[in-house]
């Protein structure tokens, strides 16, 4: 269940996170201004304020919607879905951010270049800016992902059964608190190293055909 919301989750907010760095970077001023201020609000905000938000709050929007609509309740939204939009939203405004940096240090000569020949903006896209861009971002998509991870521990809150869920219980009814935490920790860990070795391969494929791939 862990890996089941950090992955919705990681998804959610490139998918999302992708749409934001693109207003920032090549919007109108309206839509510059609107992706500033989600970023700021997000990055900002308290991620377990935000899950709060999400489950608590979405349950009497939920509600008040249903009630409206003249339907019976009772009604509700669960755990999963509410801890993966929240976590979503919060990845969306950091990788934005990677996104954004990524982009802008494709160098603008190579972009003219392209310009130049002739192409069009989604083969420029595809050929020039895509694959120089990768190399940039996937180190800080990575950190992204393994936040993503270690934030979806927060969705516990929620009564969705996950590791910390699945720990905190366990550790409350053997009152081995010291046993069943240390474990805990450990499946996170190891959940997090993996990924590390994953991103670190995906970006040594990345720089081939760079110089810096050999160093």
């Amino acid at each position: 269940m862990t890996l089941y919301v950090s992955v919705a989750a990681f998804l959610s907010g490139l998918a999302f996170g992708t749409l934001i760095a693109w207003a920032r970077v090549a919007g109108n001023w309206p839509l510059r201004k609107l992706a500033e201020a989600y970023a700021t609000v997000f990055r900002g905000v308290p991620d377990i304020l935000v899950i709060y938000l999400f489950y608590f709050g979405g349950r009497q929007v939920v509600t008040a919607i249903g009630t409206a609509l003249g339907l019976s309740g009772p009604f509700d939204i669960s755990g999963f879905l509410a801890g993966v939009l929240a976590i979503g939203l919060i990845s969306a405004a950091n990788q934005s951010e990677v996104l954004r940096g990524a982009y802008q240090a494709v160098p603008r000569g190579t972009i003219e270049a392209g310009r130049v020949v002739g192409m069009t903006r989604l083969i420029l896209f595809r050929r020039v800016i895509a694959p120089q861009a990768l190399v940039t971002a996937i180190p800080g998509m990575g950190n992204q992902w393994q936040s993503v991870i270690k934030e979806s521990a927060l969705v516990s809150v929620t009564g969705l059964v996950e590791t910390m869920r699945q720990v905190a219980v366990a550790a409350g009814t053997t009152q081995e608190h010291f046993l069943f935490y240390a474990a805990g920790a450990i499946i996170y860990l190891i959940i997090t190293t993996l990924s590390d070795h994953v991103f670190r391969l995906a970006e040594r494929r990345s720089l081939r055909g760079h110089e810096q791939g050999g160093l």
